[in-house]
């Protein structure tokens, strides 16, 4: 079979799995059980614990810190299995082998294994794996999209024999589908209030579920924290015999240089017992964020695999990239898309952005249901000169007309500051990306795609081939 059919088969697992998608309805609570992705793993052998993990939650620099890590590993000489989502081109990106695909044939033949598990986990016949399951409060037996998905990932991780899986959540942590790891280490990165139907409205409530990825007798290392959620997770690291490794007491960030290329920084550790001297890095992502995302993944790495040299760690750290993270599409005028949803990721982003390339540039922003679009409004409406609203593309719910409002709205609250921000809504998306990037050129502004990662998807995708 030539490697186009191949492919062909390994893309339409992928399309199989998305008829488990209902964008209608959404996702609720009930939907998420734990205890049936336990259930799913024990048919399937446990393929999450083919390996040593790392499991990465948290509001912001799951990604980067994801890939961070997975890129050390690989200059190890491993072969660690990568989870990241969203994708941005095509669901292969968010299962891995290190920063590349895995071979077709693993795909495909753990396509066939999870067709065969989901057979007997949707059959209504399947008495064994129904009686194991409490459906009492009219939960369905039957898998999730993302349930599967991870499932997915997992049994590829197992059939390509890989000795290491870095695993990123999808929501929250407690009631992930990837808490079914038992990790070597875990990571929690800032969090913010998101998915507060989910996770809670309260930044404690929105911790305990993150802690829910915290194992008994396993190391925690947790980014710096409001106080509010510090005292979670604190608790339950102690209830749980974790050791806690807090960042902002173990290393600091030092030295930082940001440009158009990249971020240079030095890490430099408070403590002993994990690198000698002071490290000097560069990541090839601006933003000052990203010396403390490497930190979390440095620290992370090396709890979880303590033979990991410092040479290591540069060398994976030169080898990094991960597209829609303040990622350059093309110059003259700069064409930026970053996946940043939560309020902090906005304003650290658009921060960086008018550092490189100055206020009055143009924005394009579009936002899934459930985020924080008054404090985004907020942090964005000073920083340029046309703004449009659109649809993040068509994979989760959104309302851009209501987004198209609150910005207008913040825009007269601001006491005039930002009266001559001019502001459109389009919804159709790629008419609002092209009315965009044609007032950009046309005026020789800096663009910036901002607010979701499947809109920094849609501009990638028109300006590397934009429709005729």
């Amino acid at each position: 079979m030539n490697g186009q059919g191949r492919f062909s088969q390994s893309a339409e697992i992928f399309d199989w799995l998305s008829r488990f998608i209902n964008l209608e309805q959404g996702y609720k609570p009930p939907s998420m059980r734990p205890e049936r992705m336990q259930i799913i793993g024990e048919l399937a052998g446990h393929p999450e614990l083919s390996a040593p993990s790392i499991h990465i939650a948290g509001s912001k620099g799951k990604g980067s810190i994801t890939a961070m890590a997975t890129s050390i590993l690989l200059a190890a000489g491993m072969r660690p299995a990568r989870y990241m989502s969203p994708h941005v081109v095509e669901y292969r990106e968010r299962i891995t082998l290190g920063d590349e695909f895995f071979d077709e044939a693993i795909y495909l033949d753990a396509g066939e294994e999870l067709r065969r598990l989901a057979g007997i986990l949707c059959d209504p016949s399947s008495k064994p794996y129904r009686a194991m399951l409490d459906v009492s409060d009219g939960c369905s037996p039957e898998p999730t999209f993302f349930e599967l998905l991870t499932l997915l990932y997992f049994l590829c991780a197992r059939e390509a024999g890989c000795d290491a899986l870095v695993v990123e959540t999808g929501m929250g942590g407690r009631l992930d589908p990837t808490n079914i790891v038992d990790s070597a280490c875990a990571v929690i990165t800032g969090i913010e209030l998101e998915h507060t139907e989910f996770l809670g409205n309260t930044l404690s409530a929105v911790a305990g579920e993150k802690a829910g990825i915290i194992k008994p007798g396993r190391p925690l290392i947790l980014a710096e924290q409001p106080d509010e959620a510090l005292a979670v997770f604190k608790r339950v690291a102690a209830e749980r015999g974790a050791e806690l490794f807090y960042c902002p007491e173990i290393v600091s960030v030092e030295n930082v240089k940001v440009g158009r290329g990249g971020t240079d920084f030095t890490l430099n550790f408070k403590k002993k017992g994990f690198f000698d001297g002071p490290l000097d890095l560069s990541v090839a992502i601006p933003g000052e964020i990203q010396g403390q995302n490497t930190a979390l993944a440095v620290l992370a790495v090396k709890k979880a695999f303590p033979a990991i040299e410092a040479e290591t760690v540069k060398k994976g750290l030169a080898g990094f990239s991960l597209p829609a993270r303040f990622e350059k599409l093309r110059e003259d005028p700069a064409v930026i898309v970053d996946g940043a949803h939560t309020d902090i990721s906005v304003r650290l982003c658009v921060k960086t952005f008018a550092e490189l390339y100055g206020f009055g540039g143009v924005l394009i922003f579009g936002c899934a249901l459930g985020k924080n679009e008054e404090a985004m409004a907020d942090a964005l409406l000073p920083y340029f000169s046309y703004i449009v609203i659109t649809t993040p593309g068509t994979f989760k719910i959104s309302g851009p007309e209501q987004v198209y409002n609150t910005f207008k709205r913040r825009q007269a609250a601001s006491a005039g500051e930002n009266a001559k921000t001019e502001i459109d809504f389009v919804k159709n998306t790629t008419d609002g990306i092209k009315g965009a990037l044609g007032r950009a050129q046309k005026e020789g502004l800096p663009l910036l795609g901002i607010g979701s990662f499947y809109l920094a998807a849609e501009i990638r995708e028109f300006v590397k081939t934009p429709p005729h």
